[in-house]
């Protein structure tokens, strides 16, 4: 009894992350094996949530580093099915479980981008994402009125992520029918429960950062979070922070489900902009810091080197070296990694201090990536204009489909009747069209349809389109900048070269585990475009401001003197003696003479 009642009171301490840490020191996540003699692994699956931290340091061909960081807890329960109220989250963050069961939320999927991924020159990124704010959510089947929690949602998660996510609404809100599928549990194929939304001039923050940091359950004081200072993080060519939640397996037979949470951030750190000069890496330098001591909270803490391209030491040097080895099947191929496990002491050596060194020592040619994509606006003037976007196909031999998907505001009025599909100067008919054209100030056009590409091919998609004119209240403080067009999507299954694993209650790496794999010869790869900046034909607003001041000087002249004369008050004034006489006078008030 004694045992139930300080199990209940750790429950309530744990709720802090200082707490929590002094607590996972002992045996295992609570005092409670050290109380009854049960082992770790009892206890974790006790607790019911569980937390893995991974790192992966990929070094670039271009020289630069890729830096990528993934953090995952699980949690063991399935409120929306039970129906039961939930009053304890354990290492699940508390604000966004509360979001989870009010709102109905099947799956969410936000993201924070300050940079555009360049494929032609970095490779295939573990989770990509567009420039600026992305937002995709899947709602439970039992939602009624899903736009009205859509509206609601997004107030929310901007005040959790302390973002602009409040100017979503239905003027850039979409439903895919075929883009965005689950990624977790469930076939759902309704897509009037999915909404879909981007801000596509979002600017990524210190601000943003803060409160995605304080969802970890050791935040920012141990663990692989240690190195996420904002200074280094945004001094770099590219980031992205994300939060994944989904409904996944709770063991390897899938009998139940569990909620998983998975935040990940993406760096890409450049030579030239850190102003180092050398082709030298390490931990200190990329976040001036070093890494102690893994999360006490996690269950598994690694970091992952890629030495795929450096066989025998040819391109780079690694120090320290670890004799931990490690392949996993990552983007359609076998990499090779090398593995520091930061739960064992000996990975931190006698200084108590983890500081991975890489020295560059050659040059090496990239594969080209097996597909990617641009996109860009053609024409002249402010009347008409043509969207051109151009898919890739880098396969020497195999074609595939893909996926389009193109979501543009309303104030681009769309000649669908000029869309042309051109592969290898010939006429590329798609399979599959899905088109929802756009209402004035209410919602946006959607686009989307399945292409398939030739092998080794450039398809380039072109359509039409009319500027519309804006009332002068919905122009933006700089309209002169021009208006940004969020990313377009491609999505698709790209051929692999070696064989995928399809179990996916496997353990693998966290890096390897994201997109659920259901075919063998093939994985899913989705990629966004730039954004477009269009300019809008934009009246002089600073016409309004001369007419203002030169009225207002009018009738300030004709107002204020015709006022004057009416009011003011005209008197005689006699005219003054003359000097000579004053000082007569003077001197005959002093001799007592009669005054002249």
């Amino acid at each position: 009894m004694a045992t139930r009642h300080l199990f209940i009171e750790l429950q309530t301490l744990n709720r802090r992350a200082k707490l929590k840490i002094i607590f996972a020191k002992f045996q295992c996540l609570c005092i409670i094996p050290a109380l009854v003699g049960v082992d770790k692994k009892t206890c974790i699956q006790f607790c019911l949530c569980t937390f893995q931290e991974e790192m992966v340091i990929r070094p670039l061909y271009s020289g630069d580093i890729y830096a990528s960081f993934q953090f995952r807890t699980q949690w063991d329960t399935d409120f929306l099915h039970d129906g039961k109220k939930v009053s304890h989250y354990r290492l699940f963050p508390k604000s966004l479980g509360q979001v989870l069961s009010k709102f109905s939320v099947r799956e969410l999927h936000i993201s924070f981008t300050q940079g555009y991924w360049r494929t032609m020159q970095w490779g295939q990124p573990f989770i990509p994402s567009p420039p600026g704010a992305e937002l995709w959510v899947w709602f439970h089947h039992t939602v009624t009125d899903v736009d009205g929690n859509w509206k609601e949602l997004t107030n929310v998660l901007s005040g959790i992520f302390c973002a602009s996510l409040n100017f979503i609404d239905s003027t850039n809100t979409v439903e895919p029918s075929a883009s965005f599928k689950p990624l977790g549990l469930g076939n759902a194929t309704d897509h009037r429960f999915l909404r879909y939304a981007t801000l596509p001039r979002e600017i990524v923050c210190t601000e943003n950062l803060t409160p995605w940091k304080k969802l970890l359950p050791c935040g920012s004081k141990a663990g692989l979070a240690v190195l996420m200072k904002s200074e280094k993080l945004f001094h770099s060519s590219f980031h992205s922070q994300a939060v994944h939640i989904r409904p996944v397996c709770k063991d390897w037979q899938c009998t139940s489900t569990a909620w998983e949470l998975r935040q990940t951030l993406n760096v890409v750190f450049d030579l030239y902009t850190s102003g180092q000069g050398k082709k030298e890496w390490s931990l200190f330098k990329m976040f001036s810091r070093t890494l102690t001591e893994a999360c006490p909270l996690a269950s598994s803490s690694k970091i992952y080197v890629d030495v795929t391209d450096n066989p025998g030491g040819e391109l780079f040097d690694l120090s320290p070296s670890s004799p931990l080895i490690s392949t996993a099947v990552v983007l359609g191929d076998r990499r090779t990694y090398s593995v520091y496990d930061l739960t064992k002491k000996e990975t931190f050596g006698q200084l108590r201090s983890l500081n991975l060194l890489l020295r560059w020592k050659g040059e090496n040619d990239m594969l080209r990536p097996p597909l990617h994509a641009e996109r860009y606006v053609s024409g002249f003037g402010l009347q008409k204009g043509e969207i051109h976007t151009c898919l890739y196909n880098s396969h020497p031999y195999r074609a595939y489909p893909v996926l389009l998907l193109d979501s543009l505001p309303w104030y681009l009025r769309l000649y669908v009747h000029t869309l042309t599909v051109t592969s290898k100067t010939r006429e590329n008919k798609p399979s599959y069209i899905h088109y929802q054209p756009s209402k004035d100030r209410l919602r946006p056009h959607l686009l989307e349809m399945l292409v398939q590409l030739p092998p080794h091919s450039v398809t380039e998609v072109t359509v039409q389109f009319e500027r519309a004119l804006l009332k002068w209240t919905e122009y933006t403080p700089d309209p002169n900048h021009g208006f940004y067009i969020g990313s377009s999507v491609i999505s698709a299954l790209v051929p692999s070269i070696v064989a995928m694993d399809t179990n996916s209650t496997r353990d693998r790496p966290l890096f390897s585990s994201f997109f659920p794999t259901k075919e063998e010869s093939s994985y899913f790869m989705r990629v966004y475009t730039e954004p477009l900046l269009v300019n809008l034909p934009t009246p002089d607003f600073s016409m309004p401001y001369n007419v203002i001041c030169l009225t207002c000087t009018v009738v300030a002249v004709g107002y204020g003197s015709f006022y004057n004369l009416l009011t003011r008050t005209f008197q005689v004034d006699e005219p003054s003696a003359p000097l000579a006489k004053r000082l007569a006078n003077i001197i005959r008030r002093l001799r007592g003479v009669p005054l002249l």
